[in-house]
């Protein structure tokens, strides 16, 4: 098995989905949280507050610079991640789509270097 981050990415553009469209999607989530948790592919998913709540440490030299907010603006940021284990990128994949379903929001897919410990 190896490990695998679906990361989701969050526009920056445009209005929020009312109140009645966010609680359909967050069903949705847990609903593909749950089935991950029964297929034994869970490790762990959290969403995330917006890029303006970052703080980005620099290391220069000796010191460490800090900086609030954002290290790059752009039109997407990362709104969520979920790490899974999965045989294969194709297993990996499926499970992207599904999460893809689920939030209604593009999901990048992507290995881990070493594989997961069962």
């Amino acid at each position: 098995m190896k490990y695998y981050l679906l990361s989701v990415i969050q526009p920056s553009e445009g209005a929020p989905p009312s109140a009645e469209a966010l609680a359909e999607i967050m069903g949705n989530v847990e609903a593909f949280h749950q089935e991950l948790r029964e297929a034994g592919a869970w490790v762990f998913a959290g969403g995330l507050h917006g890029p303006e709540t970052a703080t980005v440490l620099r290391p220069k030299g000796e010191d460490v610079l800090i900086t609030d907010g954002p290290y790059a603006e752009g039109k997407e940021y990362l709104g969520g991640l979920c790490l899974i284990k999965a045989p294969d990128l194709d297993a990996a994949l499926e499970w992207g789509r599904k999460a893809g379903r689920a939030t209604t929001l593009p999901i990048e897919v992507r290995p881990f270097l070493h594989t997961a410990e069962d």
